[in-house]
């Protein structure tokens, strides 16, 4: 089974296929040499960046790469740090995910070579393009490389084993690459039987846990949006496509030693406990962020349904309350905060592309006129995307004929030409918000409306993901796959990929957000220069008709 997604950013963050070992030779004490005139700068990113790594902080570290790339994109350093976190995160994630530890526990090593065989199979039947089986192996050995350095490996696998053993192991690994032309499937398939073997006999780590290393690091060599997926990680994303999952309905961002709640799900279990974006949770269970770190915290947030978990929350005002929650299932909205801006200006928060989001915008857009709409500022900011057929759909609501969106893949299947159709269009005049956040789904609904000349676009160069995912299930075990089967293309024929869409008229957002008196990032047109720059463009429309 498949499901065809526009998934954007799913753990985004530069993800350089590695060519050299230099993610694992690299030091975590080590600052890179930097030119004199951005010395300063770039030398307090680096050191922020290493304390995370000493810490084994890998998400912060990740997310405070990501950011440091976009201001600083010409800096190769700061890239191969990304990655190298990226790696670390993957390893600390599977490794504190029990369905991920349940299956390599059930999993004997030809059960697991079997595993990669299939997962090879799929690449190559399905990827966009023909894979790189050396690179896709030389990814395999970087990953094995940096997982003999992460503690919760180490802890599981090398209890025991010298440091030196492990280098000895490390060269051998890379040595044997280097004699190796994998050119095909079968090649790499025996590479990887060799290097489970060879670990076992010299490190004592199990076969199959090598074989899972490979495995994973053959999918996520592909691309920035390609994934091994666990089976607890399979069955998040199902929910994010159903739009609803169980837990306590916040969206949450790891800053300053505490989860910062970025967003409170109305009717979910924190909301209704008082918890608001702003807030920020400093314990859980009794732990601190000093305890464990924000990643570790986050999972614990995690639970079964009916279960409790304890949260102490710190608000702006710096009011601290100790919560009990109980987890239960969350339907998530995709459409939020629908109102009128102005006498006859409409406006809605398009959030994600999932299975009921077209009806959402349907009952948004019939609320609205009621209300007296005459134009409609549709914000797409910070929407990573989500369903190829949503993004279709939605756009299928404003463009009355045409293309909406092309597909291309190397394989002949997923070459496909998404066309409007007349019945059912809404005329009214419309304004496009996005940013740099703005990605897949966000980028077919925002070119749709750009090429056609159906709205203005507003803010800032969208993203830039111009792929489409599809996830596959595993026969081997109850696990899947996320990655890329094609390229999308707007109306006139242009590749999003890399480029992503560039806005009618271009507005930066604000370095520093405002804030309100409660300390919450404020939201009104008069502190968000883009929302304010689209009520111009709608008064203008509103006043030439």
């Amino acid at each position: 089974m498949r499901t065809k997604l526009g998934l954007a950013r799913f753990c985004a963050v530069t993800y350089a296929l590695f060519l050299t070992w230099y993610v694992a030779a690299v030091g975590v004490s080590q600052v890179p040499s930097l030119p004199s005139t951005r010395i300063t700068e770039l030398e307090s990113v680096f050191r922020r960046g290493v304390q995370l790594e000493r810490e084994c902080r890998w998400g912060e570290a990740v997310a405070h790469y990501e950011e440091a790339i976009l201001e600083h994109p010409e800096q190769l350093d700061l890239s191969q740090r990304a990655a190298s976190a990226r790696v670390h995160f993957d390893i600390s994630r599977r490794y504190a995910d029990s369905s991920y530890l349940e299956a390599l526990a059930a999993t004997d090593a030809q059960s697991a070579l079997n595993l990669y065989a299939e997962v090879l199979n799929k690449i190559e039947t399905h990827y966009v393009t023909s894979p790189n089986w050396h690179g896709l192996t030389e990814r395999g050995v970087i990953n094995l490389e940096v997982a003999v350095s992460d503690a919760m490996f180490s802890k599981r696998h090398l209890t025991g084993v010298s440091e030196d053993k492990i280098t000895d192991a490390r060269a051998e690994l890379h040595s044997s690459l280097n004699r190796d032309a994998i050119a095909s499937r079968r090649a790499a398939i025996n590479f990887v039987s060799w290097a489970a073997n060879y670990m076992n006999r010299h490190l004592q780590v199990a076969p199959e846990a090598t074989i899972f290393e490979f495995t994973c690091a053959a999918v996520s060599s592909l691309d920035n949006y390609s994934a091994y997926l666990t089976s607890d990680q399979l069955g998040d994303v199902f929910s994010q496509i159903e739009g609803n999952f169980v837990g306590l309905g916040v969206e949450l961002k790891s800053s300053e030693n505490s989860l910062l709640i970025v967003h409170s799900i109305r009717g979910g279990p924190a909301h209704t406990a008082g918890i608001r974006k702003g807030d920020r949770i400093i314990s859980v269970d009794g732990k601190t962020m000093q305890d464990v770190t924000t990643d570790r915290a986050a999972d614990l947030l995690k639970g079964a349904e009916g279960m409790p978990v304890y949260v102490r929350v710190l608000a702006p005002d710096q009011t601290v309350r100790d919560l009990k929650l109980i987890r239960r299932r969350v339907e998530v909205p995709s459409v939020e905060d629908v109102k009128m801006l102005h006498p006859g200006v409409g406006y809605l928060n398009l959030t994600s592309f999932q299975k009921t989001s077209a009806r959402e915008v349907d009952t948004a857009l019939w609320e609205l006129h009621r209300q007296g709409m005459r134009s409609l500022v549709l914000d797409l900011r910070g929407n990573p995307g989500g369903l190829l057929p949503a993004a279709v759909d939605i756009a299928d609501k404003f463009v009355s004929s045409g293309t909406i969106v092309t597909t291309r893949g190397r394989s002949v299947q997923e070459n496909a030409q998404y066309r409007a159709h007349t019945v059912g269009t809404w005329r009214v005049p419309l304004i496009v918000l996005i940013d740099r956040d703005s990605a897949s789904a966000s980028e077919i609904l925002a070119a749709a409306i750009c090429d056609h000349q159906r709205g203005t676009v507003v803010g800032e160069k969208s993203y830039g993901k111009g792929s489409v995912q599809a996830i596959f299930r595993l026969n081997a075990l109850d696990a899947g796959v996320r990655f890329t089967t094609a390229k999308f293309y707007s109306p006139k024929g242009t590749a999003i990929s890399k480029r992503g869409v560039v806005p009618d008229i271009a507005v930066r957002r604000a370095a520093k957000p405002a804030f309100d008196a409660a300390g919450i990032p404020a939201e009104s047109s008069d502190h968000d220069p883009i929302l304010k720059a689209a009520v111009q463009v709608a008064h203008q429309q509103l006043s030439q008709r």
